[in-house]
């Protein structure tokens, strides 16, 4: 079963009544509060989830950008979106999926059914949909939540991953290469880790490519089914959006959600430069 709806199944969703709860998780590294979108126009119910506070947590710049919420937060988080036992989620943005995902892979390890809208809302009103621009403010859901974090590795797993599996970084190549660092006060990659950029995943509307072609592209850096992979990016945001990607096409992954951010705070930890694993 596909980790995607698209936006007319969405609607069939919501017009029959399905027990369904759309999130918006509008951010992006430039914006990260992206209420002020929402409000100009969501999915009819969908609930605006800001991905700093209910999709990550804060702690010392050690933890990397983006630490794993606790399951009580993201909890507490998926009740104030109203949702309940048995509930399908829904869940976009508009940066191609790559916020979408965050709440993907948190959820899916949480126990819920969630779905990523596909072209996200971009796809919503190219196909002539409605919106509005109301703050949608649901009654409580009562949702219990498995634990999360076994789709995680640890930076010290993530030194390791390399000598047993694939270690891909999914930033893009000149930051991978060292060349620039906007954000992280070290450029370079983690020894061992291969470059594949999430965004080859998708074409310019966010749309996944055929799977052929994706399943290529991964088996292009030694990633094939029963590959032991694990993902990393900036700050753990775009590497969920790799796993669910990976997912798709039938092969688990784990996130080191702690990511460039957590590994050059980190000191002592190598680096490596240049366009080869290192």
């Amino acid at each position: 079963m596909s980790n995607f709806v698209t936006a007319a199944e969405l609607n069939d969703l919501l017009t029959t009544g399905a027990p369904v709860r759309v999130i918006d998780v509008r951010w992006r590294l430039d914006r990260p509060d992206g209420r002020g979108e929402y409000l100009e126009g969501h999915v009819p119910g969908a609930v605006y989830v800001p991905l700093d506070q209910e999709l990550a947590t804060h702690g010392e710049p050690s933890e990397g950008r983006h630490p794993l919420p606790s399951t009580a937060t993201l909890q507490a988080a998926a009740r104030r979106w109203g949702v309940r036992p048995g509930d399908t989620v829904v869940v976009y943005d508009d940066a191609k999926g790559i916020a979408a995902a965050r709440a993907w892979w948190l959820l899916r390890q949480g126990g819920v059914d969630v779905k990523v809208l596909e072209g996200g809302i971009r796809s919503w009103k190219a196909a002539g949909l409605d919106t509005t621009t109301d703050d949608v403010a649901p009654e409580p859901g009562d949702v219990v939540l498995a634990e999360i974090g076994a789709d995680t590795i640890s930076i010290d797993e993530a030194a390791a991953f390399p000598a047993s599996g694939v270690l891909l970084d999914v930033r893009a190549p000149e930051r991978y290469r060292g060349e620039t660092e906007p954000l992280d006060p070290v450029a370079g990659h983690v020894p061992g880790a291969r470059n594949l950029p999430t965004v080859l995943h998708f074409d310019a509307e966010g749309r996944i490519l055929d799977h052929d072609t994706v399943r290529a592209t991964f088996a292009s850096v030694g990633v094939t089914p029963g590959t032991a992979v694990a993902a990393y990016c900036g700050s753990g945001v775009t590497a969920a959006h790799t796993a669910l990607i990976l997912d798709e096409v039938g092969i688990p992954a784990k996130v080191f959600p702690g990511s460039w951010s957590q590994w050059s705070n980190t000191p002592g930890r190598p680096v490596a430069t240049g366009d080869q694993p290192g």
